[in-house]
């Protein structure tokens, strides 16, 4: 009998309460996968947003919510005259909610400007002019709102045509509501307001020198911030305090795992008192003991990690065609974080069974000639 038989046969002497000890790992793993993977895809999404649209830089001014705080257009002429801003394209970008949709993005754009420039027509036209009561849809906006060209959309108080269908080349440019800034600002109110201005720098810049642009451009701006394309929206509070509570669920769900697999391993001990003496009497080190019970848990880890990864794919998989968030959920399912998790699990596993292989390592092997 090899010593991984021995392992694996102290897992299956129970293995209802194997099984059981299984599920919990695997809830708090699939916890780490879906919400984190959520996290990191919503800023990886509107990160392919912006290099979808030729933006180096944006300059927002984000706050406590997801979307940015309002600030005037003039802003927007303060900027556009520094070295080596090439173009700028004033937005106000929106998430509310249309007709059946809880969540929708809509984005008005400055009319010529080039954050229209990426916008693939896949049927129908562009708006004609400025003021055209219309809006083009993304590819998935116009799944999730079951619209094609001609229909009537509700945005406010006011309808407005569906001219076009769009491909934006990006998960948050299909999923978005796209329409004339002129347009949005007198349905919505905010005559003169935006948030968020879209920047090219001259072509080639390096990153340290767009950096250098952003200190520039900051040095003349204190109603908002410029950060290189990409990173602004890590910088919203209520992001950080997403992606800190994402991580707050899943700890919480994998210190849940952490006492089922102590309780788990804790239980094998004491019902192979016996056997354990009797590899003790037969000459097996008590270091051995201990890496027997510790090999144990971590197999445990394992393959909790594994079926947490596989349930965690799963449910964001099924997430992901909710009609309240398709359209807005592009999660991070990679490699490096599935690796993450399992790493996570099989330290689980490995934490959980210090005690009880600490226990097992007190017995001595006249125990064995009791009973």
């Amino acid at each position: 009998m090899t010593f991984f038989t021995i392992i694996v046969r102290g897992l299956l002497r129970r293995p209802v309460r194997t099984g059981l000890t299984l599920v919990g790992i695997s809830i708090g793993i699939a916890a780490v996968v879906a919400l984190v993977g959520i996290s990191r895809g919503f800023e990886q999404s509107w990160a392919t947003g912006m290099k979808s649209r030729g933006t180096d830089i944006v300059v927002t001014n984000m706050g406590s919510t997801l979307t940015p705080k309002a600030f005037g257009i003039a802003v927007r002429d303060r900027i556009a005259s520094l070295p080596n801003v090439v173009a700028t394209c004033a937005i106000f970008v929106d998430l509310t909610s249309i007709e059946d949709s809880s969540m929708m993005v809509v984005s008005s754009r400055e009319w010529g400007g080039f954050s229209w420039q990426n916008l693939k027509i896949v049927s129908g036209r562009m708006p004609t002019d400025a003021m055209e009561p219309a809006v083009v849809l993304g590819r998935t906006a116009a799944e999730v709102l079951k619209k094609k060209v001609g229909d009537l959309i509700q945005l406010e108080a006011k309808e407005l045509s569906v001219v076009g269908i769009v491909d934006g080349g990006a998960l948050v440019e299909n999923g978005s509501v796209i329409l004339s800034l002129p347009l949005f600002q007198e349905i919505s109110g905010n005559e003169g307001k935006i948030n968020v201005i879209d920047l090219r720098a001259t072509p080639g810049m390096s990153e340290d020198n767009l950096k250098k642009l952003c200190v520039q451009i900051n040095a003349v701006l204190p109603e908002a911030r410029a950060m290189v394309a990409g990173e602004h929206l890590g910088s919203s509070q209520a992001y950080r305090f997403i992606s800190a509570m994402s991580w707050g669920t899943s700890l919480l769900a994998v210190i849940v795992g952490v006492l089922g697999v102590m309780n788990t391993m804790l239980m094998t001990v004491f019902e192979r008192k016996q056997e354990i003496c009797i590899l003790l009497a037969i000459g097996w080190k008590r270091a051995r003991i201990i890496r027997m019970v510790l090999w144990e848990s971590a197999l445990l880890g394992l393959l909790g990690g594994i079926i947490g990864v596989i349930f965690g794919t799963a449910g964001v998989k099924l997430m992901e065609q909710l009609p309240s968030i398709r359209g807005m959920l592009e999660p991070d399912l990679s490699f490096g974080l599935m690796a993450v998790s399992v790493a996570i699990a099989i330290a689980v596993g490995v934490i959980s069974g210090l005690y009880p292989a600490w226990r097992s390592s007190r017995l001595t092997p006249s125990f064995a000639m009791q009973g």
